[in-house]
């Protein structure tokens, strides 16, 4: 059987438009046409709908359209109010599929009250050893395969460290080899003592009765220089070694006493308050062993740049790792971030070779932590401070224990949220970049100790700092970059850590709408956060002018 549309010859006139109108199709068999057709009253007719008509005209808009189930028996990754929107651990999307997008129509005002989840795919992070499957039944490593001296060790076994992160195990060596290092790794993978560790054990096998400084560790905050500071003296104090600060929010005359009074082996400090050093002549980096540059994402932004140079210059970095070695010994370089920093090669090009430097990059660097579990929720201005006040009373219903961290992109909206919350009876402390060095430097001391459970805070709190007792990450405004967004969740399951860890979303303005649709596109096609550097560029040759080569 075929199928054909009449003719004119076939239909008077008028009849044809009417059958053309109705769509209408004529079924004859091939074996009866022959010299004199039947007429047309005697043929059958079928009527097609025409949304059919159109489905087989348009095919190509007719897959588009057709549902592809991504749920599969198993885990759900993607759990979304929606549930056709759901998607399991074990479904995989092409190359060039585009999943659907629980996040897709967020810029409507009709979306306020949607919300979905990342869920975490494993309970231990995936930069402890011994975290893989392809580990799983190994034995987990020690820090004795890594060289690292015995006294050192039976320190780490007393502050109940017994196993290197992978990124340990990656840089240790390294460093001990004398190779300048870029190490890149996830929050919380135990970065601090990949880099303390050799130098520490170095400072062990060094000459003794040294009156200069042998180790330099440059960080963005003077929060931070604390915490730095607090674990190199545990590593330090036991072998006679003496770490020292240099912070912001001083005077020169604190800078200078600091220096003056005895020469420390290892200073942690921040960029302004060592350049001041610098420029009065405080201190002299000729013959400093080790320079640590850490957060260098931070670092390297453009407010760091210049004095990062600056500090840079005055030592001597080693360009090749024979230059570590021998009397004349130049400064070990090595740089260490959660995230791959920008422009780096620029400023490298200028104090050391490139080609000699060590890249190490994490195995989920720039991708999403499995194992915390990320929501999102698209809600109004004005209802964020009724569901952050919810979801503070469900934590403490259903866990004993664990802080919470709350970022804004502002300190005046710290202040203002501040206010709200005590109205509400819920108590906090506040940390926010407007406020003296010295006075947050307590209240995150207070927040460690446990003092209070809630902290709100501005990025200041996102860079570095160890947030081990937080069980809960509320962004309360969307951070501005995905950069921001690794750093802020990257508060919970950190190495040491509570188990269970959160991050919460608040998803008001368009703009968000466009970072969390490609955050939510990374997660469903198990790949790294867009828009990412994920290498060292070499900088660009100078342009020099057509008189000059003429």
């Amino acid at each position: 059987m075929w199928s054909t549309k009449v003719g004119c010859s076939a239909l008077p006139r008028s009849r044809f438009s009417r059958a053309l109108a109705g769509h209408v199709y004529f079924s004859v068999s091939s074996a009866r046409l022959g010299p004199t057709s039947a007429s047309a009253e005697e043929l059958p007719v079928i009527r097609v709908p025409r949304s059919v008509q159109k489905r087989v005209e348009n095919p190509k808009q007719t897959r588009a359209k057709t549902h592809v189930n991504t749920v599969k028996a198993g885990k759900l990754l993607i759990q979304a109010k929606n549930a056709s929107l759901n998607q399991s651990v074990g479904y995989i999307h092409g190359k060039f599929e585009l999943p659907p997008l629980c996040s897709k129509g967020w810029k409507h005002s009709k979306s306020y009250g949607d919300y979905f989840a990342i869920n975490n795919i494993k309970s231990v992070a995936p930069f402890v050893s011994g975290s893989h499957q392809d580990d799983s039944e190994k034995p987990a490593k020690t820090f004795h395969k890594l060289q690292i001296s015995k006294e050192l060790v039976e320190t780490l076994e007393r502050l109940n460290i017994l196993h290197p992160t992978s990124v340990q195990l990656q840089t240790i060596p390294k460093v001990m080899r004398g190779h300048n290092i870029l190490c890149a790794a996830e929050t919380g993978s135990g970065k601090t003592l990949s880099y303390l560790l050799p130098i520490v054990h170095k400072l062990q096998h060094g000459e003794e009765g040294d009156s200069k400084i042998r180790a330099l560790v440059l960080v963005p905050s003077r929060e931070l220089t604390e915490q730095v500071a607090a674990v190199s003296r545990s590593l330090c104090n036991p072998l006679g070694f003496v770490t020292r600060t240099v912070g912001g929010g001083r005077g020169v005359g604190h800078i200078k006493s600091v220096l003056k009074q005895s020469v420390p082996h290892i200073l942690v400090a921040t960029p302004g308050a060592l350049v001041k050093a610098l420029r009065r002549r405080y201190l002299d980096l000729s013959e400093l062993n080790f320079l640590v540059v850490d957060e260098a994402d931070t670092m390297f932004d453009p407010s760091f740049a210049e004095m990062l140079e600056d500090i840079l210059l005055s030592a001597d970095i080693a360009r090749h790792p024979r230059d570590v070695q021998g009397p004349a010994q130049k400064a070990q370089l090595l740089l260490v971030g959660a995230t791959f920093p920008g422009g780096v090669g620029d400023v490298l090009s200028r104090v050391t070779d490139l080609g000699n430097m060590v890249v190490i990059k994490s195995r989920m660097l720039h991708f999403l932590m499995p194992h915390v579990k990320q929501t999102f929720i698209k809600v109004k201005s004005v209802d964020k401070i009724l569901e952050l006040n919810h979801y503070l009373k469900l934590l403490q219903q259903e866990h004993a224990g664990g802080a919470v961290l709350v970022f804004c992109n502002k300190s005046s909206t710290v202040n203002w949220l501040g206010f709200s919350l005590e109205e509400m009876g819920v108590n906090h402390a506040r940390l926010q970049g407007e406020m003296p060095a010295s006075f947050r430097a307590g209240i995150f001391h207070n927040f460690q100790k446990g003092t209070v459970d809630v902290l709100l805070c501005t990025d200041v709190a996102s860079r570095g700092l160890d947030t081990s007792r937080v069980r809960l990450v509320v962004n309360y405004d969307f951070p501005e970059s995905h950069t921001d967004y690794i750093h802020r969740a990257g508060r919970v399951g950190r190495a040491g850590g509570l188990e269970g860890g959160k991050v919460l979303s608040f998803v008001t303005h368009p703009w968000e709408v466009d970072l969390v649709q490609k955050i939510e596109m990374a997660a469903r096609k198990k790949t790294s956060l867009p828009g990412m550097e994920s290498q060292i560029r070499e900088p660009k040759p100078e342009k020099v002018e057509v008189e000059q080569q003429i």
